[in-house]
């Protein structure tokens, strides 16, 4: 591989967060019966008139201004002509030579360093509908049914331009990806539902060249992690081939998950395949500055912005501040408890591990708590009212239950032992029980006072106040 440099460029295809489809009313409702959410539209029978969706245009100007691109006040739909049986009218209405926005980039963390990925353009077009296999996949099964719901849907293409170097990178693009439009509302992401695809272009070529290499595209990847075994695969095989003086075929790949390998389906298409020309029945797509402006103006806080407000703002980590961008609803958590408890990275930290462990194990999410409940704890223990076993363990009470933490302490007894009262039982109990300590102490040995402050904290499941119990200790032996 130290001979080759790896190029890859990324198809992104997007399912835009729609009640309806791009061109019709039909339903987007994820998991229905299938073929129950078609029409003659999305079917594209005969007589049948296409009608824009605003709501999905509004979304996709919305993910473009996000990515930095330039939304062009004119586009068009043209025909993309293929056949395929998921395809009901042998050709899709896609975005060809005036796409809805062009170019755009974004900033990844590479190494230790940051890197630009520039993309090339985003456009709109409609989903295809959806092979059932008979068996896990295309490449074993006997036979495929076919499901239209999904034809029709809105989707967002976003594609990059061959800035990536490694599957690693391209991992990181994705992540980086997700949380810009998971924040800005466009889609909801979900790559088990299929909300979020990527396909990949790859090629090789000598270290230092400026000319592209032969390209594979790679396709069925289902994951991120999926993303970057697949690419980090097809560049070793790559090299393998024009290592031993062999040539690379342009053609299209399936990642197959069980097997970690590419395996080629069909010779790679060329844009003059698909025999593009402008769609009959839709009309240019023209969008006023206003539109554009007030859309760009409405946009929220993104991500690259609120991690760096964070290091700032709360002096976190830059881990920190990153996993509270990521996880958007915990890092949302966070900042409401700020506005109220100042010891930010102690925050931080019990909601990074401790809280976070237990919304888990509850199937519950960081907007479902109260987060005033969390400071009302953390000042229990800052205060030294109760130690931080008890903290845990009313932090899985409350989490669970949603009471109060002063509450629980009261109803289950939690709180701090101290004064003399209530300790010098404890404290003549543990001496009468432990003679041998108490000699060793008196000869000078501390350890030994320490074993018997560690057994009275056992006792009361370490509610004692530790400090009270060293005074009360020394005081009864010395006056034995």
């Amino acid at each position: 591989m130290n001979k080759y440099e790896v190029v890859i460029g990324l198809e992104i295809h997007l399912e835009l967060k729609t009640r309806s489809k791009l061109f019709c009313s039909c339903s987007t409702t994820f998991g229905q019966e299938p073929n129950t959410n078609c029409c003659p539209v999305c079917l594209g029978l005969p007589g049948s008139l296409p009608v824009f969706n605003r709501r999905a245009i509004e979304l996709a100007v919305t993910a473009a201004l996000a990515l930095n691109s330039k939304v062009q006040l004119r586009s068009r739909f043209d025909r993309k002509n293929y056949f395929y049986p998921d395809l009901p009218k042998a050709y899709q209405v896609s975005q060809y030579d005036q796409p809805l926005a062009r170019g755009g980039f974004m900033e990844i963390e590479s190494g230790e360093s940051e890197r630009i990925i520039n993309l090339e353009r985003v456009h709109l077009e409609e989903e295809a509908g959806k092979l059932v296999h008979a068996g896990n996949s295309i490449m074993g099964s006997a036979y495929s049914l076919v499901d239209y719901n999904r034809a029709g849907i809105p989707l967002l293409e976003i594609v990059t331009a061959p800035d990536i170097k490694s599957g690693q990178e391209a991992r990181a693009f994705l992540e980086d990806l997700r949380s810009i439009l998971l924040y800005s509302g466009a889609s909801d992401c979900k790559m088990e539902e299929g909300s979020l695809r990527c396909d990949a272009n790859i090629s090789l070529r000598p270290q230092g060249s400026e000319k592209l290499g032969t390209k594979a595209e790679v396709k069925n990847m289902n994951s991120f992690r999926s993303v970057e075994l697949a690419l980090n695969y097809e560049a070793e095989r790559q090299a393998e081939v024009l290592s031993a003086g062999g040539t690379i075929t342009q053609e299209t790949c399936h990642w197959d998950e069980e097997a970690k390998k590419t395996i080629p389906l069909r010779s790679k298409e060329g844009s003059s395949d698909y025999r593009y020309f402008p769609e009959p029945d839709l009309l240019p797509l023209v969008l006023e500055p206003a539109f554009i402006d007030n859309i760009y103006a409405s946009l929220p806080e993104l991500p690259a912005v609120r991690r760096k407000r964070l290091k700032e703002k709360y002096d976190l980590s830059a881990a920190t501040a990153a996993q509270f961008t990521v996880n958007r609803a915990l890092g949302d958590f966070f900042e409401t408890a700020a506005q109220d408890y100042d010891r930010y990275n102690n925050l931080a930290n019990w909601i990074q591990g401790d809280l976070q462990y237990q919304l888990r194990e509850s199937g519950k999410e960081a907007d479902d708590l109260d987060a005033k409940k969390l400071i009302e704890l953390l000042e229990l223990l800052d205060q030294g009212e109760i130690n931080r076993p008890v903290a845990k363990e009313l932090l899985t009470e409350m989490v669970n239950s949603g009471k109060s933490p002063k509450k629980l302490v009261k109803e289950k007894g939690l709180g701090r032992i101290s004064g003399d009262e209530k300790l010098r039982p404890l404290v003549d109990q543990v001496i009468s029980e432990n003679p041998d300590a108490v000699e060793n102490y008196l000869k000078g040995k501390d350890k030994a006072l320490a074993f018997l402050v560690g057994k009275i904290m056992a006792m009361t499941k370490g509610r004692a106040d530790p400090a009270e119990l060293n005074k009360i200790i020394k005081e009864r032996i010395s006056n034995k």
